[in-house]
């Protein structure tokens, strides 16, 4: 039996969030939802599927099947390893076509490594795509925890969608606060709040700017920078949160030749690949008939992919960049000495 993936391929989502901040709780949640029933999960550690057990079947074997034709298994090995054992499996017919991958991370841990395993993995690009970061941060005690963990920092600064789990329980005081700081760390996403994990699945996926059919509105949500000016947010506040991570915004109004974009790729992770967390945007090289998208996480990128047209008519190159301890003005410099 051969089941031909989705057009564009099976969306895969990372699900990450510090440590008690509701991550096993929202994919319960989700879990039930029947539009998410053929879903597989996996739990990035070993012995750590803390799902419902109304929802999750225990099995010795790595791969299970959930009631409503789930799948979950725990990583045994490297990420890549586990999607292409389920995409063996799925097109086998050993387990359910599942239609979405979600992957749960463990509370410490920093998303770069793991998107960078899955982008760099060029055997699953004909079944697989990145579909965005879901991050989950503690109303009551996030704002602590940002200040004190830098992994929490690293989560934060990466996610596409960002929820406010306990919001219920927290003071309002400690939401807003909270909300302040997450706008200062990525202000690109708007922070959602949730109770219980209770959350429309419409509004954490479907950033599929790899699919052919992508809407203008999932573009621009996927990147995120209409908070910015320049290499600031609106409020012209540098966008950073400590020292070492920052969120800043690359813009160039007229098209850039394809060997001054390629010379400062180059130069760029040359000098600070470990420290380029997550590079997203659309780049206008001259010439071209529309933008190509760039996605690359610590120095792994996909291929550059053709999009049919410019979201909203913007022409405009947008490069986001997520950064440990490299300044906006250091990137716009070393692009300038290729103009």
């Amino acid at each position: 039996m051969n089941i031909a993936p989705p057009p564009g391929g099976i969306p895969v989502v990372l699900v990450t969030g510090f440590l008690g901040s509701g991550k096993t709780t929202l994919l319960a949640r989700l879990l039930r939802r029947p539009e998410l029933a053929r879903s597989a999960v996996i739990i990035n550690e070993f012995g750590a599927v803390g799902l419902d057990h109304d929802l999750i079947e225990r099995a010795d074997d790595d791969v299970v099947e959930l009631a409503g034709g789930c799948v979950c298994c725990s990583q045994r090995g490297e990420l890549g390893q586990t999607l292409a054992r389920l995409r063996e499996r799925r097109e086998a017919g050993s387990v359910a076509a599942f239609e979405r991958v979600l992957i749960e991370t463990t509370g410490l841990a920093d998303p770069a490594p793991i998107l960078r395993d899955f982008l760099a993995d060029a055997w699953l690009a004909d079944t697989y795509r990145f579909d965005g970061v879901i991050t989950t941060v503690d109303a009551v005690h996030g704002l602590g925890t940002l200040e004190r963990e830098p992994e929490a920092r690293a989560q934060a600064a990466f996610a596409d969608r960002l929820l406010l789990t306990k919001a219920d329980v927290a003071p309002s005081a400690a939401i807003d606060a909270l909300r302040e700081r997450l706008a200062a760390l990525n202000p690109g996403v708007v922070p959602l709040a949730v109770a219980a994990g209770e959350v429309a699945p419409e509004a954490l996926f479907g950033a599929a700017v790899r699919d052919p059919r992508a809407t203008r509105e999932q573009v621009e949500r996927w990147l995120g920078a209409r908070g910015f000016v320049g290499w600031r947010i609106a409020a012209s506040e540098p966008n950073r949160h400590g020292p070492d991570i920052r969120a800043q915004v690359l813009v160039r109004e007229a098209p850039l030749p394809a060997a001054v974009f390629r010379g400062f790729f180059d130069l760029l992770l040359e000098a600070r690949r470990d420290d380029l967390l997550r590079v997203k945007g659309l780049v206008n090289i001259a010439g071209a008939p529309g933008p190509l998208l760039v996605h690359g996480v610590q120095g792994s990128f996909e291929p550059l992919l053709p999009l049919a047209g410019w979201p909203g008519g913007d022409r405009r190159t947008r490069l986001v960049f997520i950064t440990r301890g490299i300044s906006g003005a250091w990137i716009e410099g070393l692009l300038r000495s290729f103009e």
